[in-house]
């Protein structure tokens, strides 16, 4: 899988309206969101086929990584792995030193074995259980 910074915006809506909307019942106006155009997105791709996405946004010397999702068909194939392995490189190219996000608790032990180390209580976004999660880079 190659991961690429994009300016295709309607791709990533795309893969993450059948990830976040269609599979887990987000609602539209909470996933797309203001943030977006001002954020940096992620791409990654498989042949011709995109088939993950992850959104960061940048504020001073810490970046914000979300909206990261993988169709279906390629979870488990370690395309989720890639996609975050790309985003940290982007950041860490922009002198980006603290990486965080919020992870569905699901998810927790995938983002650990990036590094990523969970703090703070459990809370619920778009009715999701989440907790945040912090790297330094």
């Amino acid at each position: 899988m190659r991961v690429e910074l994009t300016r295709d915006l309607a791709t990533c809506h795309a893969l993450r309206r059948e990830v976040f909307i269609d599979e887990q019942g987000v609602s539209e106006a909470e996933e797309l969101d203001d943030l977006d155009h001002a954020a940096l997105h992620v791409l990654g791709w498989v042949g011709d086929d995109a088939v993950a996405t992850a959104r960061l946004v940048v504020s001073g010397d810490q970046a914000k990584i979300g909206r990261v999702c993988v169709l279906r068909a390629h979870r488990g194939t370690g395309a989720g792995a890639t996609i975050m392995r790309g985003a940290l490189d982007i950041l860490r190219q922009r002198g980006i030193r603290t990486a965080k996000l919020a992870s569905q608790v699901h998810a927790l032990p995938f983002y650990e074995k990036l590094g990523f180390v969970a703090y703070g209580p459990e809370f619920l976004d778009a009715g999701i259980p989440h907790r945040d999660m912090t790297l330094e880079l």
